[in-house]
């Protein structure tokens, strides 16, 4: 069996990304403020919060729904095709960043403005090429004809 067929990953990244990243902005906003001060700050991004856990809360639904894993670091069952899925390949980790940009213009912390691609880049590289390989090796032509159709992104 190949390696990729079992599990993407042993080691759930995304979750353990957003959690550090969003601690270290936290750490680097009281060491070395980076204020973000201007109208519309806070209800931009409570707007982006809620529209995050939104996207969230929906891919695992359908998730659940398909009856597979929501979990990055467990082999995957299904494959999903449908809800934000439809949208993008990655929709959680696109909400991840938007819940982190988020969280950055409501509590007005820079820092965590500048870590959202730092974010996107370590989850593209630890995470999202696993995962494909993990989906090519189960799904084959099936992930080829979605990811064409499928931006990765938005």
């Amino acid at each position: 069996m190949n390696a990729y067929r079992a599990r993407p990953n042993f080691i759930p990244w995304p979750p353990i990304l957003i959690v550090s990243l969003t601690l270290a902005a936290i750490a680097l906003g009281m060491l070395v403020p980076l204020s973000l001060e201007f109208a519309g700050a806070r209800p931009l991004g409570a707007v982006l919060v809620a529209l995050a856990l939104g996207i969230d809360l929906w891919a695992m639904k359908t998730l659940y729904d398909a009856h597979t894993t929501i979990l990055p670091n467990r082999g995957s069952t299904h494959l999903v095709t449908q809800g934000p899925f439809r949208l993008s390949r990655n929709p959680i980790y696109v909400a991840n960043m938007a819940l982190m940009a988020g969280l950055g213009l409501f509590s007005m912390n820079g820092w965590l403005l500048l870590l959202v691609p730092l974010d996107g880049v370590l989850t593209h590289m630890l995470a999202v090429r696993r995962e494909e390989n993990h989906l090519i090796a189960l799904f084959g032509y099936q992930y080829e004809t979605y990811c064409r159709k499928v931006r990765r992104w938005i």
